[in-house]
């Protein structure tokens, strides 16, 4: 239900810092404890924000933590100056440094228990996965360009390939998604030599 359909409420609208106070202290929550210790109860504590005005941002704990979070998700955009598969390996060895963070393993313990059909959740997973793999893009059409690459058969499945083993790193957890993850995935893609620009093999 939109905001204009809803029943007037009583009182002020919350207010914007009342708004910051609340995220604040929900980022601080996630890192410190987890998000299991995310609750509105502990976010009305810790901030002094009042649970009816905490809930007239937030529906939920869930929906708080991905507002939380969003901000300050990983950011990885690719250097464009540098070569393509040194483009591609700097761009995925910064967000494995990321999701390495306790705050980057809070982004996708949060990302992985929200609703998936939610704005918040669709907004995240726009901002943490979507604008990186789209960067990546980027670098391999240019690689193609260059003819560093063969052009492949299905440009988004080869990007499943190329983004896939981090994030299934960072959900399951198995192995550390480490700078050796980034080498890896860039030599299975421009072959061992990196750097070289010279041709793909």
């Amino acid at each position: 239900m939109s905001q204009d359909s809803s029943p007037p409420r009583r009182g002020r609208p919350p207010s914007a810092e009342a708004r910051k106070k609340a995220l604040r202290a929900a980022r601080a929550i996630l890192i410190e404890d987890g998000l299991g210790r995310l609750t509105i109860d502990a976010v009305a504590q810790a901030s002094g924000v009042s649970k009816p005005t905490i809930y007239r941002n937030w529906s939920n704990a869930q929906e708080l933590a991905m507002a939380a979070l969003i901000d300050t998700a990983p950011d990885a955009p690719a250097d464009t100056t540098l070569p393509p598969d040194r483009a591609l390996a700097a761009q995925l060895d910064q967000l494995c440094r990321a999701f390495a963070s306790t705050r980057g393993r809070q982004v996708a313990m949060t990302l992985a228990a929200a609703d998936p059909d939610s704005e918040f959740t669709k907004a995240f997973r726009n901002r943490v996965i979507l604008s990186s793999r789209e960067a990546g893009r980027t670098v391999l059409t240019q690689a193609v360009a260059d003819g560093l690459l063969p052009e492949p058969a299905d440009m988004d499945a080869l990007l499943d390939m190329i983004y896939g083993p981090l994030f299934f790193r960072v959900l399951a957890g198995h192995l550390p998604p480490g700078p050796a993850l980034a080498e890896a995935i860039v030599a299975q893609i421009f072959g061992p030599q990196l750097g070289t620009g010279g041709p793909a093999r």
